[in-house]
C-alpha cells in the first residue's frame, strides 16, 4: 500500500505537485490561525481592492495560494491535479509555473480593473437606511458619520481570493492543446471535447458575471485567468515555441 502511494504521488509533476502542496498548507494554516484567533492571512494575504488601506501589491501573487472553505479549496486542486501534470509534461516545468502564475496575476488585475468601474455600484447596493440614495449622497453620509462604516472599511471589504484564476488559465490551455479529447463531465451521460468544455465554462462564467449571479464568486477574475492564458499561448505559438509537435492542435 505504501508502495503504491509513494507511486502515485511520484507520478505528478513536480511544479503541479508542489503547487499543490502550497495551496493545502496555506489552507490549513489559514484554518488553525483563524481558529486560535492568532491572525487572519486572508487580512494579509488576499487580494484586496487597490483603493483600500489593506491592498498590498504582493497581494496579486499570494491571493492564488488562500482558499475558504474545504470545498472551495478541493475543486480547485482537484482541477490543477487533474489536468496540471499533463500540461507540465507539454510545457516543460519552468514554464508551466511561468503560465500558471501569469494567470493568476491576469485574474488578479482583471478582478481590480472590474472593483474599479463597478464599486460604486457595490456601495450603494450595500448601503439601506438613512444613508441610502445616489452613490453621492451615500458617500456624503458615510463621512458625515451617518453610516456604521467608513469608506477605507467598504474599500477593505472588497477582497478575493483562491487558485481558481490560473486554474482557469489551465482548463483553458488543457482545451487548447487537446480540444478533441473527449471528456465525462458531471451531469452530462454523454462524452464532451474538452474545446466545447473550455467554451461552455467561459460563457458561464460571463453570464454569472455580468448578470450578478453568485455573486460572492469572482467570475470575472476567472475569465481574466482564461485571457491571460489565450494571450501567451498565442504568442508561443506566433514565436514557434509551442507547436503541434508539442502539443498545440
Amino acid at each position: 500500500m505504501q508502495d503504491n502511494n509513494r507511486s502515485f504521488w511520484a507520478s505528478i509533476m513536480p511544479v503541479t505537485r508542489h503547487l499543490l502542496v502550497i495551496n493545502i498548507i496555506m489552507w490549513l494554516a489559514t484554518f488553525v490561525f483563524e481558529q486560535t484567533g492568532m491572525i487572519d492571512l486572508n487580512r494579509w494575504l488576499g487580494l484586496h481592492f487597490w483603493k483600500g488601506s489593506q491592498f498590498n501589491p504582493v497581494q496579486l501573487f499570494t491571493y492564488m495560494f488562500m482558499h475558504g472553505g474545504f470545498t472551495h479549496l478541493f475543486f480547485n486542486m482537484f482541477s490543477l491535479w487533474m489536468f496540471g501534470s499533463l500540461l507540465e509534461r507539454v510545457f516543460g516545468s519552468k514554464r508551466f509555473l511561468f503560465y500558471y502564475i501569469s494567470c493568476g496575476l491576469g485574474a488578479a488585475l482583471v478582478q481590480e480593473l472590474v472593483w474599479q468601474f463597478s464599486w460604486q455600484s457595490i456601495l450603494a447596493s450595500s448601503v439601506s437606511g438613512p444613508a441610502a440614495g445616489s452613490v453621492a449622497d451615500i458617500i456624503k453620509a458615510i463621512n458625515e458619520g451617518h453610516a456604521a462604516f467608513t469608506m477605507n472599511d467598504f474599500y477593505n471589504s472588497l477582497v478575493t481570493i483562491g487558485a481558481s484564476g490560473a486554474v482557469f488559465g489551465i482548463l483553458l490551455a488543457f482545451g487548447m492543446l487537446f480540444p478533441n479529447m473527449s471528456m465525462y463531465i458531471i451531469p452530462f451521460p454523454f462524452p464532451i471535447k474538452a474545446k466545447w468544455m473550455v467554451l461552455g465554462y467561459g460563457l458561464i462564467e460571463l453570464f454569472f458575471g455580468v448578470s450578478h449571479t453568485m455573486s460572492g464568486v469572482a467570475h470575472f477574475a476567472h475569465l481574466g485567468g482564461m485571457l491571460a492564458g489565450i494571450i501567451l499561448i498565442l504568442y508561443w505559438k506566433h514565436n514557434g515555441t509551442l507547436s503541434r509537435g508539442n502539443g498545440f492542435y
